[in-house]
């Protein structure tokens, strides 16, 4: 449901670390602190700007979300911890931008963040029902049980029955796994940059058919932030108006009873997908096949290409086609995951929706120029799913309606006006606790929050 204000909210600042396997070398504590110290320095602003923190997660104690936000300041406000499956950094932007739509707050900051264990996705919680219990019924009654991972069943068999019913083969799948190998290698926080070609594609491990393992996105550690703000802030500090990219349309939404209906893709969420999609596109006032660049939820190659059909980028059964005649890549009808998607870049439950937010924040304002820019736009979507489930679609647009090549911002320029000293779309760095400390509350910081965060962040460098 569409907020009933009408107050605009903003991308103001944005800031990830790089996305690495899942070995536990980053607590989560200083991970969200980089990527939090990033997207306040990139904002512009202090925490103590800061009126409501939002931490996302899916792997973490109860209130892990103060243990990060404290060492910021420990400033009184609110703060959520929210866990919505891999919809889950997306659900934090969903809150963010409610809640300054609505009033509430003129300056919110989402945190997404997890650490993970390495190989496939297991719960941990085996002692009660399943949020996927009955889907999985349903699955295994349809599809039969296999030993492979539970999740790459679930998208395996969407892209099965997309094959019976509209005629894709295995190696449509293998193209869009290409496709975004190829991709990450310009992205400097992703977890791969190697790229393969269409037959080591094919030819990896079969995890299960029709996906091979280069077509599935892995576990990672990393983090993301987002600071979003208001007219009402942005009008009271103009100088950061340039840098503002606003929140358009959003829809965040469940499943419908055709999530039970035996249909293998909408046991993934093709169905609310789709209406989410029409739901953010409406708000927005855009249709699907003006938008030239998209972060999609990748977690699996099936995913995208079913998804592709869902968001109205194809009609309907033509995805395949899409994918044959590149078109989700540069040159083709719209760039599919700049980033790398969740295949390549990584895939921290958390931090997903909050690294596709950085991307696509970089992109509308031109920052990520080493080779991996979609020129000439000024909107792009957003998709970011959940099974069990959730999905968040949003469209985002430049604050000044203007192309993002139309005010080609010089390396000089964006260096400074980053806050970072140099352009954070093209380099990852490690930030330092004297550039941190610039950010932290000055009404209400502890030393003590921090723990052994600044011995670590010193260390690395």
């Amino acid at each position: 449901m569409a907020p009933k204000s009408q107050t605009n909210a903003y991308v103001l600042g944005v800031g990830m670390t790089k996305f690495i396997k899942p070995r536990r070398l980053r607590p989560y504590t200083e991970l969200g602190f980089e990527a939090g110290a990033k997207a306040l320095l990139d904002a512009g602003i202090t925490y103590d700007d800061v009126e409501t923190g939002i931490a996302c997660y899916c792997y973490g104690d109860t209130t892990s979300g103060q243990r990060i936000f404290y060492q910021f300041g420990m400033t009184n406000i609110p703060i959520y911890n929210t866990n919505n499956a891999c919809a889950t950094g997306s659900t934090g932007l969903q809150l963010a931008r409610t809640l300054v739509r609505g009033g509430v707050v003129d300056c919110a900051m989402v945190i997404g963040f997890d650490t993970m264990n390495p190989g496939s996705i297991k719960s941990v919680w085996n002692d009660r029902p399943s949020p996927m219990g009955l889907g999985t019924k349903i699955m295994e009654e349809t599809y039969g049980k296999h030993d492979s991972p539970r999740n790459a069943q679930y998208f395996a068999n969407a892209g099965r029955e997309y094959m019976e019913k509209y005629g894709a083969e295995p190696r449509d799948f293998a193209e869009i796994g290409r496709v975004s190998h190829e991709h990450s290698s310009r992205n400097p926080y992703a977890q791969f940059n190697q790229v393969y070609s269409l037959e080591e594609i094919e030819k990896s491990p079969m995890i299960h058919y029709p996906i091979t393992k280069l077509q599935c996105s892995p576990t990672s550690d990393g983090s993301g932030s987002a600071v979003i703000v208001s007219q009402k802030f942005l009008d009271e500090r103009p100088h950061l108006k340039s840098k503002a990219i606003l929140m358009a349309g959003q829809s965040l939404m469940t499943d419908s009873p055709k999530l039970y209906s035996r249909s293998a893709m909408d046991l993934v969420g093709f169905d609310m997908a789709k209406q989410a999609g029409k739901a953010a596109l409406a708000e927005a006032g855009i249709n699907a096949k003006d938008i030239k660049v998209c972060e999609m939820h990748d977690c699996f190659s099936a995913n995208e290409l079913i998804t592709l059909e869902a968001l109205g980028f194809c009609d309907e059964g033509k995805a395949h086609h899409m994918v044959r005649n590149g078109d989700i890549t540069y040159g083709g009808q719209v760039v599919i995951n700049p980033s790398g998607g969740l295949i390549s870049k990584g895939h921290p439950l958390g931090a997903t929706g909050l690294a596709q937010c950085c991307e696509l924040t970089w992109q509308l304002r031109g920052w990520a120029n080493n080779g991996r820019l979609v020129k000439g736009i000024d909107s792009a979507l957003q998709h970011n799913l959940g099974l069990g489930g959730a999905v968040v679609v949003t469209v985002y647009k430049r604050a000044d309606g203007k192309k993002n090549t139309d005010a080609t911002v010089s390396d000089a320029e964006i260096a400074k006006s980053s806050g970072l000293g140099y352009n954070p779309a093209v380099e990852c760095r490690q930030i330092t606790s004297d550039v941190a400390d610039k950010i932290r509350s000055k009404e209400a910081r502890s030393d003590y929050a921090l723990g052994d965060t600044p011995e670590r962040l010193q260390a690395r460098l």
